[in-house]
C-alpha cells in the first residue's frame, strides 16, 4: 500500500510539471525564437527575459577625467546613463527555467562553453 501512495505521488508531481532547467539554443531574434533539444521551438510570447539577457539602460554615477594629456583634460562627473548590450544573437546556448505546465519559460542567462 505504501508503495503505490509513493507512486501516486510521483505521478501527481510529475503531471503538473514542477520547475526544471532546461538549455536552448537562440535560432532567431526578431521575432525571437529558441529551439529547446531540437525537438520544441519557443517563440517570445513563451519566454519571459531577465536582464542578463536583453539590453538594457543603467544609471551610473561616474567621476573621472578626461583625456591623456593637460591641454584636453576635463572632468567627466555626475549621473550618466550607460546602455548595457546583453541581447540575445543566433546561436547563443541559453538556460532556462521551465515553468510550471511548461508553456513558459524564463531565460535566465546566456551559457558560456569553455
Amino acid at each position: 500500500m505504501l508503495e503505490l501512495i509513493k507512486l501516486a505521488a510521483i505521478g501527481a508531481v510529475n503531471a503538473s510539471k514542477p520547475v526544471s532547467l532546461v538549455f536552448g539554443e537562440v535560432t532567431g531574434v526578431s521575432p525571437l525564437k529558441i529551439s529547446v533539444e531540437q525537438r520544441l521551438v519557443l517563440n517570445e510570447e513563451q519566454l519571459v527575459l531577465t536582464s542578463n539577457v536583453r539590453d538594457y539602460e543603467l544609471d551610473m554615477t561616474v567621476s573621472h577625467f578626461t583625456g591623456e594629456s593637460d591641454s584636453h583634460r576635463h572632468t567627466y562627473e555626475g549621473r550618466k546613463k550607460f546602455l548595457v548590450h546583453n541581447g540575445l544573437v543566433v546561436g547563443d546556448s541559453v538556460i532556462m527555467l521551465q515553468m510550471q505546465g511548461g508553456q513558459n519559460f524564463v531565460v535566465l542567462d546566456k551559457v558560456v562553453n569553455i
